[in-house]
């Protein structure tokens, strides 16, 4: 049976999260506008920095519960990788649509906010109800993928 574009689009965010270096949680993103996609992002450091896979998780070491103090980290988000990676690009997201393994963080809804992004589809939970209330009050379409 033919996928509808969001069970499409999530099966490649699904390809995409095995690119991260992260040890904690793989995430992959995606932006896509008129079904087309724009940009792909996984979580991992920046360019030319090291992995956490190469050097280990200062999260980890710290014992810092997921949601916490997200500047405690080498890696970059995936929907933050996805929206630079465009930008890299000169590629506007402008009116997109961001697909992404997990619920954003409250730092990743702030950059789909100043980004332009207008619907965020999304699979798994994470802890950051401050990021949805942003996402809501900005009228963010956002939508809980339940497979279908």
């Amino acid at each position: 049976m033919r996928p509808s574009w969001d069970q499409y689009f999530m099966e490649i965010v699904e390809l995409i999260k095995k690119r991260s270096t992260c040890k904690r949680r793989q995430v992959g993103a995606l932006i896509v506008k008129d079904k087309r996609i724009l940009a792909t992002g996984y979580n991992g450091a920046p360019m030319g920095c090291k992995h956490c896979d190469e050097v280990g998780c200062l999260r980890e070491k710290l014992n810092i519960p997921s949601g916490e103090r997200h500047e405690l980290c080498r890696a970059i988000h995936a929907e933050q990788n996805a929206i630079v990676q465009a930008a890299y690009s000169g590629t506007s997201v402008k009116d997109g649509t961001l697909y992404v393994t997990t619920q954003p963080c409250v730092l990743c809804a702030k950059m789909a906010i100043n980004a332009g992004i207008k619907k965020i589809v999304f699979k798994g939970d994470y802890p950051d109800n401050l990021a949805m209330d942003l996402l809501k009050e900005t009228g963010i379409r956002v939508v809980k993928f339940d497979g279908e």
